[in-house]
């Protein structure tokens, strides 16, 4: 992911709905939920909820598909991760590579034995 990708997915996600509408479907899996579905459990009327939708998924990180009449959505996992990996990169600051969490802690400062080592 690029500087301009994360930075289009950050603005995105830095919205209390729109937040709220990405962690709900992250807790769904791939096979989404409806849109109708979505706005009873945020309690966001058709009209917003449509705004917040497009603008995750002009960030790219939710998907849609239709099945008959219903639109669902899913959180796109590929951007996702992009993303957190973009925000970990370096987070040891020696090349290191911190997945799926990043924890300097564990990486940069404890012995063979966990223990946190002397600075």
């Amino acid at each position: 992911m690029d500087q301009k990708c994360a930075i289009a997915a950050l603005g995105a996600l830095a919205q209390e709905t729109r937040l709220a509408l990405f962690r709900l479907l992250v807790t769904c899996g791939p096979t989404g939920l409806p849109a109708g579905t979505i706005g009873e459990r945020l309690g966001v009327p058709p009209s917003l909820l449509s705004f917040h939708l497009a603008q995750l998924a002009h960030a790219g990180l939710v998907t849609q598909r239709r099945s008959s009449r219903q639109l669902f959505y899913s959180a796109e996992y590929g951007a996702m991760n992009a993303l957190l990996t973009y925000l970990t990169e370096n987070c040891c600051g020696r090349d290191a590579v911190c997945a799926p969490v990043c924890n300097p802690a564990a990486c940069c400062c404890t012995d063979a034995t966990g223990k946190t080592a002397a600075a």
